[in-house]
């Protein structure tokens, strides 16, 4: 699976929200040693990326 650039591109919503997200995401995953890891040859980032993008999971920056 390869990171989701596209839907980058077209996303036009708070870019630090997205990335944030993604990097949360990303380390829940690797933490939690999700089986979608190996399945994404080890890519966390672009896996956390897709699943943001394709609504899988939701999020929400808190104050």
């Amino acid at each position: 699976m390869k990171f989701p650039l596209e839907e980058l591109i077209e996303y036009d919503r708070n870019m630090y929200e997205i990335t944030s997200a993604a990097s949360r995401r990303s380390y829940q995953l690797s933490m939690l040693k999700d089986p979608d890891i190996e399945i994404n040859d080890g890519k966390v980032v672009s896996l956390a990326a897709r699943q943001l993008f394709t609504n899988q999971i939701e999020f929400r920056i808190g104050d």
